[in-house]
């Protein structure tokens, strides 16, 4: 996978793990704890393991993911729909998950790109901090670029754990953002069959 290089985020302090570790342990002393008691002495190490996997969207480029399309596919120029896609992602204000389902479509105008891409799409920019909006339009986006599609459509429906958990405690509250580019935006015809799509349930 290349590395991005243009990620504000990119570290620019080059800190490494150790330090990273460190300001761990400081944070389990302000909260109460004794980061050297037994149960806790490997926990700053496991957490810097377990954020390099909440955040590894940091160090790809999604729009490599999109480089091998097909064009041998006898003219299909319907859209293709990708459903309940699941979404786990941290939101840059509290640092709180954020977990739910993305619905993802497309007109193709000459090629289609494997189907496996367009969940890893998602999962590139799930796996940065967040907010729910700019994850949506930045899947919307890098689609169509990357695709020269005639049409995207991007939904997310999830639940925020900084608004379940914490604040205003409101268990059963999920959000859903739509963003539409392309034909999707301009003809609704093809806004509501993409709607209908990603409502059909099985049984």
């Amino acid at each position: 996978m290349k590395l991005v290089k243009d990620i504000d985020n990119e570290n620019p302090r080059n800190i490494s793990d150790k330090e990273a570790e460190e300001a761990f342990k400081t944070i389990l002393a302000w909260m109460g704890e004794d980061p050297n008691r037994e149960g806790l002495l490997e926990t700053p190490k496991r957490v810097v393991k377990a954020f390099k996997e909440y955040f590894k969207g940091y160090k790809e480029d999604p729009k490599s993911i999109l480089d091998k399309t097909f064009g041998d596919v006898d003219g299909y120029d319907d859209m293709v729909v990708q459903k309940n896609i699941s979404v786990q992602s941290h939101c840059e204000h509290h640092m709180a998950p954020i977990i739910g389902k993305a619905h993802v479509a497309y007109i193709p105008k000459n090629r289609v790109v494997g189907l496996s891409k367009l969940a890893r799409v998602v999962e590139v920019f799930s796996k940065r901090l967040q907010t729910q909006e700019r994850l949506t339009m930045q899947i919307a986006k890098t689609l169509m670029k990357s695709l020269d599609a005639k049409g995207v459509a991007v939904t997310i429906d999830s639940t925020h754990q900084c608004m379940t958990m914490r604040g205003i405690k409101k268990e059963q509250a999920t959000t859903v953002t739509n963003y539409y580019l392309g034909q999707f935006k301009e003809d609704l015809s093809y806004q509501n069959r993409y709607l209908r799509f990603i409502s059909i349930t099985k049984d």
